[in-house]
């Protein structure tokens, strides 16, 4: 499951004006599938589009998910693996780690807040973050409560305003902290228990470069559910491609890059149009960017030269720069090579992410 495959399935099932389950993990302890803050949703059906186990657990959820929809109650539910795999489920799956999982229910008659708050910001630049109630000894406040904030503003609180200040401060540590998490806070009404989930948008990556190999490349990343965004200065390598998941394509000069694509917008770029003096001028407006990888095709002895015509430009490339792009896994044609650049840009990404 990705973010942005959530949001397609958001966007389809609310159209048809389905009532709608939103289940999220809110505390894990040992090996789990998935992580606080994770999420996914379930339709009245039983379809739903997510995973929050290997598909060990879907299933139950989606039992549960019709009883939250005839009811219109959230649920909390504990999956204690390590204890019940064998017993409860039969299905022997060796995992060693309990989850906890809250069920809430997205209705037309609520416009499908706050799920639908949390996709404005999915679809965002920043990343953002909800504060969901799951237990609270507050009769005012009920579980199912959330407040989804933007820019450290709320702008959906069916909370109320007493906790306003105290939710936000809250929500801005674990933005920092840069993972989701359960918090408790004392409120004027008793302790609440919540769940602060990091609304973080897909990450952008740039393919500078339309040949064959880039066609493996925008697929991958695509279906990690990254927005993909492709530039080349060959007409015909541009019709001849077959980029129907990218978020955009352009036919474009090399040095009118800054013009044609908002490089502020991009976490990651792959230079690949195996022409030298065209990467030439790509690295040279990169290299006035802040991007954190930059990744290069060809081998050591191009990247050096590239690197020696920009002169003292290089010194701003070369901590980020990747060349050859790629983890050395004995990758051979487009779709390996493709593998490996693609592990590559992940394993930056994320380990930026634990950074912040």
């Amino acid at each position: 499951m990705t973010v942005r495959h959530l949001v397609t399935a958001f966007e389809k099932w609310s159209a048809a004006q389905q009532p709608l389950v939103l289940a999220t993990v809110y505390e894990t302890a040992g090996s789990t599938y998935s992580k606080s803050g994770a999420q996914m949703l379930i339709n009245g059906q039983g379809d739903f589009q997510g995973m929050l186990s290997g598909g060990c657990l879907e299933g139950d959820l989606a039992e549960r998910a019709r009883e939250v929809i005839l009811t219109g109650r959230p649920q909390t539910v504990t999956y204690n693996l390590a204890q019940n795999d064998e017993a409860l489920w039969g299905l022997g799956v060796g995992c060693d780690g309990l989850m906890r999982i809250f069920l809430q229910m997205l209705s037309p008659q609520t416009a499908y807040e706050p799920f639908a708050s949390m996709c404005a910001a999915y679809v965002g630049e920043s990343v953002e973050a909800a504060v969901t109630v799951i237990e609270s000894a507050d009769e005012l406040i009920s579980a199912g409560r959330t407040q989804v904030s933007v820019g450290g503003k709320a702008v959906y609180n069916d909370i109320g305003k007493t906790l306003e200040q105290h939710i936000s401060s809250l929500a801005a540590t674990v933005l920092a902290e840069g993972h989701s998490r359960a918090a408790v806070l004392e409120g004027p009404g008793g302790e609440f228990k919540l769940l602060v989930s990091i609304l973080r948008p897909p990450p952008r990556l740039l393919v500078l470069g339309a040949g064959l190999d880039a066609r493996p490349v925008v697929r991958l990343a695509s279906l990690l559910g990254w927005r993909v965004v492709v530039q080349d200065h060959r007409p015909a390598y541009i019709a001849a491609g077959e980029f129907a998941e990218a978020e955009a394509v352009y036919c474009a000069p090399a040095e009118d890059l800054a013009a044609t694509v908002d490089l502020l917008r991009i976490d990651a770029v792959i230079v690949m149009s195996h022409h030298l003096v065209t990467d030439g001028k790509y690295l040279r407006v990169l290299s006035g960017t802040g991007i954190p990888y930059i990744g290069l095709l060809g081998p050591v002895n191009r990247r050096d030269r590239l690197m020696g015509d920009l002169g003292d430009l290089a010194g701003t490339l070369r901590h980020r720069l990747h060349g050859p792009a790629g983890i050395d896994i004995g990758a051979s044609g487009p779709a390996s090579i493709a593998v490996s650049i693609i592990a590559q840009v992940h394993g930056q990404l994320s380990r930026r992410i634990a950074k912040h």
